[in-house]
């Protein structure tokens, strides 16, 4: 490109002719030399101060006066053509948006039509529905990644996600079907994947939910099962593990509130670590695992597994297969035709990995999918709903399975 002469190859270059290594300079044409008139001349001038002299291979300008004189005109045609196309490109790009079509690259759950107009790419819209779902739940975006990461699901750049990963794709409008480019806005003019009322409740939660860590161990001290799904009922705010010594000797653990904790601006009083993740425990058991709950989870998991699973969990790594095994051959290609550079051969090896990588979540994934039998997914739950609140094993699998947040007011607590 001609455009700009940040360009590293054309400024080593520029840098080898100040110390005269070369004689000519060979291009295609002046516009190699910049498309902005005074900087393509300031090289031109600087190449010949070093006694070197430029050629161009489809344009003819002898060193005349006459021969300087059109040269200067053709680098202000140049910079006439590459500023006409920018506006073209412009124009049309506020054309295309004026109907609602595609411009450039789409977030994720969206692809490029035939007729141009944005389209659901299904794989992906479910992916965000899901997202939206779960933050909505107020789960911690680090196990939201994790997850998606395990399945083998990736951003819409191929990366692996983290929780800095949600945030714009949380506060995305266009999941309201609303369609926008630069000052233009639509509604309706693209596919809804989110409901007004999820999307809103997702905004009401990110301001309150700043990066929230995964439950972790403590050093000098028991792990605390709540820790980032607990809140304050009085403030909002997360409730995390202390711990102090009584005058016996004896240790004892709490949860407390951020905010009083920090700045106390908040009166809500510290509660015993153990009494309320017992307490929430027994709510899950008596309140959660009924038998009418259990049957309905098992008759949604069921429904769930045949609707959604063959569909779109696999879809993503089989996309992402085909997108490796296509530029494979793309690469067999240019070494078919003598192309053989220490690029090609290190991409070529890092393509063979990652299609064994591929492959082998391909089976992962196919392997998880072995159907579910009803009855064992009851006895399952089963096993959840008698667990002993005393072993803390059991609390954090039974806190991982079904646990959302727990927000605790002084004399009642709710969980989702």
């Amino acid at each position: 490109s001609g455009k700009t002469d940040r360009r590293p190859n054309f400024q080593r270059m520029m840098k080898d002719a100040s110390l005269r290594q070369f004689d000519v300079v060979l291009a295609w044409k002046s516009n190699r030399m910049g498309r902005n008139m005074l900087q393509a001349m300031m090289n031109e001038e600087q190449l010949r101060s070093n006694g070197i002299r430029t050629i161009y291979a489809e344009e003819d300008f002898d060193d005349t006066a006459a021969g300087r004189f059109a040269l200067r005109n053709m680098m202000n045609v140049n910079q006439f053509y590459s500023e006409n196309m920018a506006e073209d490109i412009s124009r049309g790009l506020m054309d295309n948006a004026s109907k609602c079509m595609s411009n450039g690259s789409l977030p994720l759950g969206y692809k490029t039509g035939k007729d141009q107009k944005v389209v659901l790419d299904e794989a992906e819209a479910a992916i965000v529905q899901e997202i939206f779902t779960r933050v909505s739940c107020y789960e911690p975006f680090i196990d939201i990644a994790r997850d998606l990461n395990r399945r083998g699901i990736k951003t819409k750049k191929g990366a692996e996600w983290g929780r800095s990963s949600f945030h714009t794709i949380c506060r995305n409008e266009r999941y309201r079907g609303i369609y926008i480019y630069r000052d233009i806005r639509v509604e309706g003019g693209m596919p809804r994947i989110v409901s007004d009322e999820l999307f809103y409740k997702v905004q009401e939660v990110l301001k309150v939910k700043k990066n929230p860590q995964g439950r972790r161990k403590r050093s000098g001290y028991e792990e605390y099962l709540l820790t980032g799904k607990l809140y304050c009922g009085h403030c909002g705010s997360p409730m995390t593990g202390i711990a102090g010594t009584s005058k016996t000797g004896a240790m004892h653990y709490y949860y407390t509130c951020q905010k009083r904790r920090t700045d106390h601006s908040c009166d809500k009083k510290a509660v015993r670590r153990d009494q309320i993740e017992k307490a929430v425990a027994i709510a899950i058991q008596q309140q959660l695992l009924t038998d009418e709950n259990i049957q309905m989870m098992a008759d949604e998991t069921m429904a769930y597994n045949a609707r959604t699973e063959i569909k779109y969990r696999l879809q993503s790594l089989q996309q992402q297969l085909y997108s490796n095994e296509t530029s494979t051959a793309n690469i067999m290609k240019a070494i078919e035709m003598g192309i053989i550079t220490d690029t090609t051969k290190a991409r070529l090896l890092a393509l063979e990995q990652e299609h064994g990588q591929l492959l082998a979540k391909i089976d992962t994934a196919k392997a998880e999918m072995v159907p579910i039998n009803r009855e064992d997914f009851v006895s399952l739950l089963d096993i959840y709903r008698t667990g002993d609140v005393n072993n803390k094993k059991y609390l954090a699998a039974l806190f991982d399975t079904f646990l959302v947040r727990v927000d605790l007011y002084d004399d009642h607590f709710k969980i989702t």
